[in-house]
C-alpha cells in the first residue's frame, strides 16, 4: 500500500460519483430577489446588505441586467474511488481540536513545480528529525505535478520521519492562503512550519525553529525577513529580530493560528501574506508590546529559485497590489509593529 496519503471521509463511500451541484437554501433565494426588488428601486444600500448575507451564506449572486443568477462562493468537493477533493479550505476535515502530540508540521503547496517540490521533499526525507509530520496541499496541481504526488515511488509515496506524507485535494485552484489553510486543518503539530517549492534544505531546519518558538516571547520565525516604514514597502534585514517572516520559511504555533486565524483567503498570492500573516502574530494590541519576529542565522536552508510564485500576468499583478493595500490599510499606521519606522 503506498504511504502517500489522501485525506478521506465518509462521504466517499455514500457518493462514489463527483459531487457537483448543489441546492440553494431557500433563505438565500428569498434573499436574492429581495436584493433584485431593492435594486430595482434603487436601494443601494439594502442591496449591499442583502448582497453581504448572500455571500456570508458561501454564495455568490451574478446580475444579468434585472436578473440574477446564484452560484456556489466554492466549488463543490468531488468525490473520487480514491478520496476527496475538496472544493473550499473550511470543508477539509480538521485536526486543530486534538492535541498536539507532534514536533512540528511541515506544510507545503503543490502547483506546478514538480521538481522543486520533490527536492524540497526528499530534502525533508534527509533531514527533519522524529516527530516531523508532513502535509503537502495540491492546490489543483497540473497534470505532471499531480502524476508525480500520485506515483507509487515517486517522492511523496515515502514516509518522512517515519510517517506517511499526507495529500490533501483541492477541486480547483483556491490559492496560497486558502490551500495552507487547508493544510494547517490537518495540522498535529505543536509549532507549524510553511516552506516553499523554491528553498533547499541543507540540515535539520525543523528543530532550531520549534527551539526558537519556546520563547513565548517570539511570534513567528524563519529563515528570511524584512523590515517596513509603512507597512508597504520592505527592506530586507538581516538576521535577528525583524518586522515580518518571508514565507518562503515561515514557521508559528498552531495554538496561534488557532486563536489569530485562519488566514485572509483574499491572498491568493503569496505575495503580501506572509507580512500580514507575522504582523498579525506579533500583534498584542496597540497599548501592549508587539511580540517578536526573528529571522535565525545560519539557518540550513537556501533559497534555489529567488523570486519564486512573483506574479505572471497582469492579473496575478493586480491581486498582487490589492495584497499590499490589504497589509498597508490593516497596519500601515502600527509604528509599535514597524521596526522600520523609526530608522533613517
Amino acid at each position: 500500500m503506498a504511504s502517500a496519503l489522501e485525506v478521506k471521509d465518509s462521504r466517499a463511500a455514500r457518493y462514489p460519483w463527483p459531487v457537483t451541484s448543489r441546492p440553494i437554501p431557500a433563505a438565500v433565494l428569498d434573499a436574492a430577489h429581495a436584493r433584485r426588488l431593492a435594486r430595482q428601486a434603487g436601494d443601494w444600500e439594502e442591496a449591499d446588505r442583502l448582497r453581504a448575507l448572500i455571500e456570508a451564506a458561501g454564495w455568490k449572486v451574478i446580475d444579468h441586467g434585472v436578473d440574477f443568477a446564484l452560484r456556489p462562493a466554492h466549488p463543490s468537493d468531488v468525490i473520487t474511488e480514491h478520496g476527496v477533493r475538496y472544493g473550499a479550505s473550511e470543508r477539509v476535515p480538521a485536526r486543530l481540536d486534538e492535541p498536539a502530540d507532534r514536533l512540528a508540521t511541515v506544510i507545503a503547496r503543490a502547483t506546478d513545480h514538480p521538481t522543486e517540490l520533490a527536492r524540497l521533499l526528499n530534502g525533508l526525507r534527509r533531514t527533519a528529525p522524529a516527530g516531523t509530520q508532513v502535509i503537502v496541499v495540491a492546490d489543483a496541481p497540473s497534470d505532471v505535478q499531480a502524476a508525480a504526488l500520485k506515483d507509487p515511488a515517486g517522492p511523496a509515496a515515502t514516509p518522512i520521519a517515519g510517517a506517511p506524507v499526507e495529500v490533501v485535494w483541492m477541486a480547483s485552484r483556491v490559492g496560497q492562503a486558502a490551500a495552507l489553510n487547508a493544510g494547517i486543518r490537518r495540522a498535529v503539530g505543536g509549532v507549524v512550519i510553511v516552506l516553499d517549492e523554491s528553498v533547499e534544505l541543507l540540515g535539520d531546519t525543523v528543530s532550531p525553529l520549534v527551539r526558537v518558538l519556546e520563547d513565548p516571547s517570539v511570534a513567528v520565525a524563519g529563515g528570511w525577513g524584512s523590515m517596513s516604514r509603512d507597512a508597504r514597502r520592505f527592506t530586507a534585514a538581516e538576521p535577528g529580530d525583524v518586522d515580518v517572516i518571508d514565507g518562503a520559511c515561515l514557521a508559528f504555533r498552531r495554538a496561534d493560528y488557532t486563536a489569530r486565524g485562519p488566514l485572509d483567503e483574499h491572498f491568493r498570492q503569496p505575495r503580501g501574506l506572509d507580512a500580514w500573516w507575522s504582523l498579525v502574530l506579533r500583534d498584542e494590541g496597540p497599548e501592549r508590546p508587539p511580540r517578536r519576529a526573528v529571522c535565525l542565522a545560519d539557518l540550513p536552508i537556501t533559497r534555489r529559485e529567488p523570486g519564486a510564485g512573483a506574479p505572471v500576468g497582469p492579473d496575478e499583478a493586480r491581486e498582487v497590489k490589492r495584497n499590499s493595500y490589504r497589509v498597508s490599510d490593516r497596519f500601515g499606521g502600527r509604528r509599535d509593529l514597524l521596526s522600520g519606522a523609526g530608522r533613517s
